[in-house]
């Protein structure tokens, strides 16, 4: 499974692709899974372009992006977007349209209060395992970790030489993970070789301009959709699947 992670906390400093609004977000979202991705990953932003847990803006962008798809589609809860945990929790709770799934950083304060009352409104929970923190650690020792939809193992290692390695540390750090589906992940210089592990790992994953932004041989990607047929021909995984293309009656998913 891939997954396509929309905007991340990007700006407009990052380039015209990196949709913003949730008009540019569900078109964005529209073209990526028309391309193959199987999830949406999405953070709403305030007018200014800044990441927020905003009820009203959470509602807009879901709105907007499950008029035009059909897949699961989750949101972010950093602790930049809302810095105070029972603040952020309780932006969850006020929530007025519920994403399928939500990320939720276990290295950063209240980590499990922000998971708890996403479990009491029934959203899926993706445990964000960032490598070089006690996110791990924390998670392991939870006991919300067996009740999380998955474990996001996300690598930090920027550097296209060591990030497989520091990929390999991370997933031995977890293990088993109490049998919870992991995807496998990496940021921009780590993003492509992070991803290739994650296909001969068998483990799902991502790609999309809150990861990356440049395209294997280093030219800028051009819209997320771009992204997700790279990592398709990465991956070696044919898009659409035999019987399910255009002309076959049962069209894109």
């Amino acid at each position: 499974m891939i997954q396509v992670c929309l905007n991340g906390p990007r700006s407009a400093a990052d380039g015209a692709a990196v949709p913003l609004s949730p008009g540019a977000m569900a078109a964005s979202a529209a073209e990526a899974v028309a391309a193959g991705a199987a999830e949406v990953h999405v953070h709403p932003k305030t007018p200014c372009g800044d990441d927020t847990l905003s009820p009203r803006a959470v509602a807009e962008v879901l709105t907007a992006v499950r008029a035009v798809v059909d897949v699961p589609v989750g949101v972010t809860t950093g602790a930049w977007a809302e810095p105070d945990p029972d603040r952020r929790a309780a932006r969850v709770r006020a929530w007025t349209v519920l994403p399928d799934h939500a990320s939720v950083n276990w290295h950063e304060p209240g980590a499990e209060l922000v998971a708890a009352a996403l479990l009491e409104r029934g959203v899926g929970v993706e445990a964000g395992l960032w490598s070089g923190t006690g996110g791990p650690r924390r998670f392991l020792a939870s006991p919300l970790a067996p009740r999380v939809l998955r474990v996001l193992a996300e690598v930090m290692d920027t550097a296209p030489a060591t990030a497989e390695d520091s990929a390999r540390s991370l997933l031995a750090e977890l293990g088993t993970a109490h049998g919870i589906p992991l995807l496998l992940h990496g940021e921009d210089g780590g993003a492509w070789p992070v991803l290739r592990l994650a296909r001969a790992s068998g483990l799902d994953t991502r790609i999309g301009l809150e990861d990356v932004l440049l395209l294997p041989d280093g030219r800028r990607a051009a819209s997320n959709a771009q992204l997700v047929r790279t990592a398709l021909d990465v991956l070696d995984i044919e898009w659409p699947p035999p019987g399910h293309g255009p002309h076959s009656g049962g069209g894109n998913p």
